[in-house]
């Protein structure tokens, strides 16, 4: 079965002319990731996770009396909201995708969310846009996401910090939507249990040099520093340039920041640092793994997240008998949760056909979904460590 749907992704991936031209009843469903910018070494494990769902439900012939679904993908860029609503313009007015798996930043995320999906009454569902901000956004119904909010990420890295010995810390994060949500909402748990913040200030990304921030940071003090940034950016220079000064040793590092990118930009120079990102080592989270192989880093931040997206968009469509967003917008929430038939990874088809039946799922999928509120994760996460330069998985909270 493997390599059945390895080889059904790598076709699923190209999305070729001649494929979908043979298939009269093609969906298509945008792939909206940042591809560019500060975040890309993520971008490539999350691309392939939602298109391997895509290739499954393709390969089943389940949905919708044997539709086809091509993924369309769309470089959300993660910080540049002008190129990432251009992006989704070409994506629902050109390509006329039916669904949007993403977008990945929170920034980039709110605005395709408000300039684009809303006016065409277009799905998103994020793997990856964290900011608490999202959570009360105006969405017409037609927002969720797989990843919890940072709301719940702050309290975590509370429980790390705290469960570690460390009481005084400085924090420095990303001047944008997913930075300053961050670390406002990690400031104000950290506070509540008790601990300090020495100074929480924001930097910009694109710098050649961090030794001002850095030195600011050191002066407040604090035993550890939290870099709330992203690591192909700015957090990475950030981390540098305290290396390079002595200013700080010890980092902790939110899910931004984790990424094998750590252990290439910075091997064993940081053994002992930690932090977490979502995931869970659920069953399904097991299944994942398995059916992914080697193709691809199966434990990549928002890898199984992004399958799990793309899953929510068709499962919905199955159970509204319809691709249009309109209509089956109101059946994500349903398909996710409790009561149902739980289904994991590698049994959408299985799931479809319930669906087709008329009977009940509660999809699980490889991040343990369960969506609340206004349809967010209700949130799992994985604490990590650099042990012997290498990214290292700690336990599941």
């Amino acid at each position: 079965m493997k390599k059945l749907l390895l080889a059904s992704v790598a076709t699923a991936a190209m999305a070729s002319t001649a494929f979908a031209a043979g298939h009269s009843n093609e969906i298509k469903i945008g792939v909206s990731v940042g591809f560019t910018g500060p975040l890309e070494s993520l971008a490539p494990p999350m691309a392939m996770g939602a298109e391997m769902a895509m290739a499954e439900v393709t390969e089943s012939g389940m949905l919708l009396e044997g539709a086809t679904v091509t993924p369309v993908r769309g470089d959300s860029t993660c910080i540049d909201a002008g190129a990432a609503t251009a992006t989704a313009e070409r994506l629902i007015t050109a390509e006329g995708v039916k669904g949007i798996m993403g977008a990945m930043c929170s920034g980039a995320t709110g605005a395709i969310l408000s300039n684009v999906a809303m006016p065409n009454g277009v799905v998103m569902i994020s793997p990856s846009a964290t900011s608490p901000a999202l959570s009360t956004v105006e969405d017409n119904g037609l927002f969720f996401r797989t990843a919890p909010s940072d709301a719940r990420q702050g309290v975590v890295m509370t429980e790390v910090i705290m469960d570690r010995g460390f009481k005084e810390v400085a924090v420095t994060y990303t001047n944008n939507d997913y930075g300053k949500g961050l670390a406002d909402s990690f400031a104000a748990a950290f506070e509540a249990a008790g601990g300090t913040v020495t100074l929480n200030a924001s930097h910009e990304d694109g710098k050649a040099d961090y030794s001002a921030e850095v030195g600011a940071l050191a002066s407040a003090g604090g035993e550890i520093l939290v870099v709330a940034g992203y690591v192909d950016q700015g957090g990475s220079g950030i981390i540098q340039a305290a290396l390079d000064t002595g200013a700080f040793d010890t980092f902790v590092l939110p899910d931004g920041m984790v990424s094998v990118a750590l252990e290439e930009n910075f091997g064993s120079d940081i053994d002992g640092s930690f932090g977490q990102n979502p995931g869970t080592d659920s069953s399904g989270a097991q299944v994942y793994a398995e059916m992914v192989g080697d193709a691809f880093d199966p434990t990549s931040p928002f890898s199984a997240e992004s399958y799990d997206a793309a899953a929510l968009i068709m499962l919905a469509m199955q159970a509204a008998g319809s691709a249009e967003p309109g209509d089956y917008k109101d059946h994500v929430m349903a398909v996710a949760n409790a009561p149902g038939e739980p289904i994991l990874p590698g049994e959408l088809g299985k799931a479809l056909e319930i669906l087709k039946n008329g009977g009940e799922i509660d999809y699980v999928g490889a991040s343990a979904v369960e969506l609340i509120g206004g349809g967010e994760s209700a949130g799992n996460y994985r604490e990590m460590e650099m042990k012997d330069g290498l990214v290292t998985t700690v336990r599941f909270r």
